[in-house]
């Protein structure tokens, strides 16, 4: 029996999340419209190395190619994943984000005006990048028609190289390098969503905003706000190791010392809120902006990234945001053993990019 296109044995999928701190990896298959997690797995810097995977002595390289393979391999031996097929992110603020309106045109015209358009938006020269764009608004026809509004990524050809020769060297077969943001918008907006939606992904080393109208990215903004930070603010004001700060952060967040029966808990409350307070301004602020240029709310906030699950953060941003706030969920849109419900719940908003990778595999 021959099957050309179909096929009996379900596709499957690596979705590689590299982080500041660590690397999650998510496998997928898919058999019809049927969505599964075959596998996950993550390690941490600290488990390896004494420094992070990534450093910012030239802003958004990575630490080195060598250590993050072999951190993939660890992962994927432990895990017995025996899927090579990847698609890893590409952090936001190592991408470039930008949407300019063309004149109605034709198919064939596009490439060439988005390009000779591009030159006046990107910061870099052209030849040191890699450009791919998406209309969000209008549609391209040999008729006069509606303008059309395009939103152009940019990422340096350096970054592009460094992903390719990690996913070599760790013996993977590389599908597609996407930003952060659409991983996050794949697997965890809704469908049939046709409201603003602001995605917070607050990573370890910062914080992006990314709006969102009809499942469409119209804006990202990535701002000093993160893990880490909140974290050596409790080790500097209780005086703490780092390790020790972490375990309260997490333990008590924002919880006020009442609510815990504790006086630590208001100790780190105030402690925290100052930059929690920030955070709160800079999503206000991208918010306001969107409606001021698109004239339209965004009435909705996902929280994505470990951090998300800091104690009380989501109830103090829905208080203090004026809008509904909820945890990024991305597996409810996969199909997986009952019995791993609750852990995949606390895991979502930290596996949010990389279900969102894997499920790009799967297309």
């Amino acid at each position: 029996m021959i099957f050309d296109s179909f096929t009996l044995i379900p596709k499957r999928s690596l979705g590689i999340d590299i982080g500041t701190s660590s690397i999650r990896i998510v496998e997928l298959s898919r058999f019809g419209e049927r969505i599964k997690l075959e596998n996950y797995g993550e390690i941490s810097a600290k488990a390896l190395y004494a420094k992070p995977f990534r450093t910012f002595e030239k802003s958004t390289l990575l630490l080195s190619n060598k250590n993050i393979s072999k951190a993939i391999k660890a992962v994927l031996k432990e895990a017995k994943i025996q899927t090579k097929k990847a698609v890893i992110a590409i952090p936001d603020f190592s991408s470039f984000f930008t949407n300019f309106e063309l004149p109605p045109m034709t198919q064939e015209e596009l490439e060439q005006a988005v390009v000779y358009e591009a030159r006046k938006h990107v910061p870099m020269p052209l030849g040191e990048v890699t450009l791919d764009w998406q209309i969000t608004e209008g549609m391209v026809s040999d008729r006069k028609g509606t303008e059309l509004e395009i939103l152009l990524v940019v990422v340096p050809n350096e970054i592009i190289s460094q992903y390719k020769m990690i996913a070599e060297d760790s013996e993977l077969e590389l599908l597609a390098l996407e930003a952060e943001v659409f991983g996050i918008l794949r697997s965890s907006v809704l469908e049939d969503e046709k409201e603003g939606v602001a995605l917070v992904d607050i990573g370890a080393q910062s914080t992006t905003c990314s709006i969102i109208y009809n499942r469409v990215l119209r804006l990202s903004h990535s701002f000093d706000v993160s893990g880490n930070q909140l974290t050596e603010l409790v080790a500097k004001s209780l005086s703490v190791d780092y390790g020790t700060a972490q375990k309260l952060k997490e333990k008590y967040g924002l919880l006020a010392g009442q609510e815990l029966g504790l006086k630590r808990g208001k100790e780190l409350r105030s402690i925290l809120l100052p930059l929690i307070d920030v955070l709160v301004r800079e999503i206000k602020r991208i918010c306001r902006n969107f409606g001021q240029s698109e004239g339209k709310e965004v009435k909705k906030v996902i929280l994505a990234g470990s951090t998300a699950l800091l104690p009380g953060l989501k109830e103090y941003l829905k208080e203090n945001l004026s809008r509904e706030v909820e945890l990024a969920n991305p597996f409810s849109k996969v199909f997986y053993p009952p019995i791993l419900e609750k852990t995949l719940e606390r895991m979502g908003p930290s596996y949010a990019i990389a279900v969102g990778m894997a499920m790009r595999g799967l297309e």
